[in-house]
């Protein structure tokens, strides 16, 4: 009994994640319905997709006119993050 204790705390511990959406940027450009997304997995401290970025969003969103904002999702895990940079423009 007690080592199904222990590994449901283990398992649950794995499981917990905690999400913050933080602004990092914006500017005067309009905000429209044009939205980009670029994302990556970060393993102590490294990330493993090499282009995330502003401009992967971008790209992502077909997004050719000026970015009017920039966001940063990050999702902490207990052995790994994942982040979302999302763009917005007109």
């Amino acid at each position: 009994m007690r080592k199904i204790n222990i590994l449901a705390l283990v398992l649950s511990m794995a499981l917990t994640s905690c999400t913050v959406i933080a602004p990092v940027t914006a500017s005067r450009a309009e905000i429209g319905d044009l939205r980009g997304v670029s994302e990556t997995t970060v393993f102590f401290g490294i990330e493993l997709n090499k282009n995330y970025g502003v401009k992967e969003a971008a790209t992502n969103g077909k997004i050719k006119s000026a970015i009017a904002t920039v966001d940063e999702k990050v999702t902490n895990y207990v052995l790994f993050q994942k982040k979302q940079l999302i763009v917005t423009a007109k």
